[in-house]
């Protein structure tokens, strides 16, 4: 048992789409999909239970990884501060389940789910391979993320604008600036402005630094304006306008 916690781990690294990743995956899909259901299904008392359930997940895989860097002393400021896209999402999804807060949920719904995602598809597990616990932890912890703003549109009947998609925009460009001069004074990564991931991630097949900063910036558009449309064909529809939350 203890080969699947121990850092020096010499197990099989990380089976990118493979058997045991896809099972995840298709798990994560399943859950996401029966929320159509359980918004109908489910009373007020079972809701709230789902919500502070979910809450509890993503804050002990969090807080099990800071625990897990500490014991084995790989805990830095350079690179465990909550400050990547997903860090800061578990701790605003664990507030949006529990006080329903619509001005998380909107940043949660664009990017929650699209940085999450990109990280299940091509997860930070290094060495690591299932079922070692520090794939377990990282496929557990964004499967939680994007779970928890599908939840909230789902079944709490939550849903973005055409101002809150601009709002997001905005702010992360604003956030990523101040990160930039961060990693620049503590010499870390956060958000990967400063180079590519050591890992394997969609961003190699970018341009060089510092191109693929811009290119993300389309791309994280690209990917907002995804997720949006739903809601807009849906507006077009009913003939309804999207106004500011």
């Amino acid at each position: 048992m203890e080969q699947f916690f121990t850092k020096e781990y010499s197990g099989a690294p990380f089976d990118l789409f493979g058997p045991a990743h896809l099972v995840i995956l298709g798990v994560i899909v399943l859950i996401g999909f029966s929320f159509i259901f359980a918004r109908t299904l489910w009373g007020e008392e079972t809701k709230r239970a789902f919500r502070y359930g979910l809450a509890i997940w993503l804050a002990l895989w969090e807080l099990s990884w800071h625990i897990w860097s500490l014991y084995y002393g790989t805990w830095t400021v350079q690179t465990n501060l909550p400050l990547h896209l997903c860090s800061i999402f578990v701790w605003l999804s664990i507030i949006m389940l529990i006080k329903q807060n619509s001005t998380i949920y909107e940043l949660a719904y664009f990017l929650g789910i699209g940085g999450a995602m990109q990280a299940l598809i091509t997860p930070d597990a290094g060495i690591y391979g299932l079922p070692h616990f520090r794939a377990v932890q990282t496929l557990a912890a964004h499967g939680g993320i994007v779970l928890a703003a599908l939840y909230m549109t789902s079944v709490e009947g939550f849903r973005p604008t055409w101002q809150s998609f601009k709002r997001v925009f905005f702010w992360t460009n604003i956030y990523m600036v101040a990160i930039f001069f961060l990693n620049l004074a503590i010499g870390s990564n956060y958000l990967f402005i400063g180079h590519k991931p050591e890992f394997p991630t969609l961003i190699d097949l970018l341009a060089p630094w510092p191109w693929y900063i811009f290119e993300l910036e389309i791309l994280a558009l690209i990917v907002c304006f995804i997720l949006y449309i739903p809601f807009m064909v849906k507006d077009w529809a009913t003939g309804r306008e999207s106004v500011a939350a």
